[in-house]
């Protein structure tokens, strides 16, 4: 299905100036310009106004990520501490990682920083997941494109779970939802993630838009969905030791999320034991002012990154994952067999 010109409208990217990754703050009025109740006046407005994403330049790098301040008693073990991870670009690390233990928990989660500016990104579709093949980019990763490869992670739940659509290579495969928590990648591998309708909306430019359900983060904050009691609209869960029929889901679940910072820069989020609460505040920590959850159970979350030789092309033996314990792993999307769809981020020419 094609998608129809009507549809064609301009995308809200709003642009401002980018905080720091780790921090986005409201703005701040000086006495001196304005009388006090002017000054109050003004401040609320700002406050209330939601942050913007100001999108990087391609070829461009970001700042680097500012450690992150662990939650709780958990400051052991260089939590919150960024290390490079995946192959250069341009000589310049293009993606940080770490790890912190969520408000409430006692596992580690992982969470990557991923310059956008740097890294180009691309959706990978699968038969699984949108379903509705064949596509131009699918499974297994080429050697045309795995040349340029620094990381890949996950996408999210099968449409009939998504409660959202799926677009890309020019064909509406699944019908966007106003409203949804949408992934949008545009030709020039640019990425911004938001509320379809009001944050992000459809162009010309625009490659693959790939939603799921609703934000988890906006504003800088949880969203109320996130913070509801009312876990099981995030999905349905494992049990405490098995995936199979019938057994009753538990909230503390594998989980993974992606979000945008104000500069631009994407933050991935992944681990165990994690509520759609926590998963939210460790995107929060991180810097996202938007985000959404992908997917959830042991199976499905991954983030690799790989760093072959100079020159050479990224294969399984160069990759690592951001977390041990994920059940796949850098061989992953090297695999014909792989029916779910994902993202890949690979390195931009650099300016």
């Amino acid at each position: 299905m094609t998608l129809a010109l009507p549809l064609i409208v301009g995308l809200a990217l709003t642009s401002c100036s980018g905080t720091s990754p780790a921090a986005p703050v409201a703005g701040r009025i000086s006495g001196s310009v304005a009388s006090a109740a002017a000054a109050r006046h003004t401040s609320a407005v700002q406050r209330k106004a939601p942050p913007a994403v100001s999108l990087p330049a391609p070829g461009s790098p970001l700042p680097g990520p500012v450690a992150l301040v662990p939650f709780g008693r958990y400051a052991g073990a260089r939590q919150g501490t960024w290390a490079p991870a995946g192959r250069p670009v341009g000589g310049v690390p293009a993606i940080y990682w770490t790890t912190l233990v969520p408000p409430g928990g006692t596992q580690s989660a992982g969470i990557a920083w991923m310059d956008s500016g740097l890294l180009s990104a691309r959706l990978y579709s699968g038969s699984g997941s949108p379903g509705g093949g064949p596509y131009r980019y699918t499974a297994p990763v080429a050697p045309a494109q795995a040349r340029t490869l620094v990381a890949a992670f996950n996408g999210g739940f099968k449409m009939t779970d998504a409660r959202g659509g799926y677009y890309t290579e020019g064909r509406v495969i699944a019908p966007l939802r106003a409203g949804a928590a949408s992934l949008v990648i545009s030709a020039d591998g640019s990425v911004d993630i938001g509320a379809w309708g009001s944050d992000v909306t459809m162009t010309p430019q625009v490659a693959s838009v790939r939603q799921n359900l609703v934000p988890l983060v906006a504003g800088g904050h949880p969203t109320p969905a996130a913070a509801n009691k009312n876990w099981h609209a995030w999905g349905s869960t494992c049990g405490a030791t098995s995936c199979g029929h019938g057994v009753p889901g538990i909230e503390h679940q594998w989980r993974s999320a992606l979000g945008i910072t104000a500069d631009g820069a994407l933050v991935y989020a992944a681990g165990p034991a994690l509520a759609p609460l926590q998963l939210a505040r460790l995107l929060v920590r991180a810097g996202a002012i938007r985000g959404m959850q992908l997917d959830i159970n042991p199976y499905w979350p991954v983030f690799v990154t790989y760093n072959p030789a100079p020159g050479a092309t990224a294969a399984p033996p160069d990759g690592r994952k951001l977390l041990p314990s994920t059940q796949q792993g850098p061989g992953t999307f090297f695999e014909a067999s792989w029916a779910r769809d994902f993202v890949t981020m690979s390195a931009r020419p650099v300016r």
